[in-house]
């Protein structure tokens, strides 16, 4: 059995939306925000005290873009993999980590000091900054989906590459930063929530949340 600890619409998401497109069975454990602090107990399961921690028997992780590529590659006949010898490989490995190192890093700084610090150590000329960084590295989204014949960012197809990237532009839906998306990004933003697998994931932390008696208000992991 795969165990999924999450808080709502953290990166724990890009897993979590790995497992519904998959179909697999799963336990999904929801953390209030933040774990480290409201849920102590926590920190005996996952030192640093953050989300996503996936726990499959003695295997246990906790960087999201790790487990999308690590679900894909457990499963190859879900099609959601790129192995080699196909020559998409290098460019699916390279959205993995992208869509966290590159897209997520920034929009963690937008969170904390635009929301997560104390009123006087709010930060505005931060929170602009990297939200323009984050938008200018969102342009690699852009030109791919502006020149791609697929609908996807690799592979001529939907792949882990696309769960974890989709999980970037909800957060930067979260802050705010999506109207000033690319046209060809938006579309592929749209593209993405209309997945099942996408919807199924929403709908499954809402409910585990609230039979869990944690808030279902979205709280991303800032990892401070």
């Amino acid at each position: 059995m795969l165990h999924l600890h999450h808080c709502v619409s953290a990166r724990s998401f890009r897993p979590l939306w790995m497992l519904e497109e998959l179909q697999l069975p799963y336990q999904l454990h929801m953390l209030p925000f933040p774990p480290r602090t409201k849920a102590r107990w926590f920190l005996d399961e996952n030192p640093l005290g953050t989300v996503p921690l996936l726990v499959q028997g003695d295997t246990r992780m906790t960087e999201s873009a790790a487990m999308c590529q690590y679900l894909a590659a457990a499963h190859p006949d879900a099609g959601l993999d790129v192995r080699p010898p196909d020559p998409a490989f290098g460019a699916y490995l390279n959205w993995l980590h992208m869509s966290d190192a590159t897209l997520t890093f920034p929009q963690t700084l937008v969170l904390r000091y635009s929301r997560f610090e104390p009123a006087e150590r709010k930060q505005p000329q931060v929170v602009e900054d990297y939200s323009r960084w984050f938008l200018a590295r969102l342009r690699a989204v852009e030109t791919a989906m502006t020149h791609s014949r697929s609908d996807y960012l690799c592979a001529g197809r939907f792949t882990a590459a696309d769960v974890s990237v989709g999980y970037a532009l909800l957060l930067a839906e979260h802050l705010g930063l999506s109207p000033q998306f690319g046209e060809a990004t938006l579309m592929y933003w749209h593209r993405l929530q209309q997945r099942p697998g996408y919807q199924r994931a929403m709908a499954a932390q809402i409910a585990a949340a609230k039979e869990q008696d944690v808030p279902t208000t979205p709280a991303p992991d800032t990892r401070p």
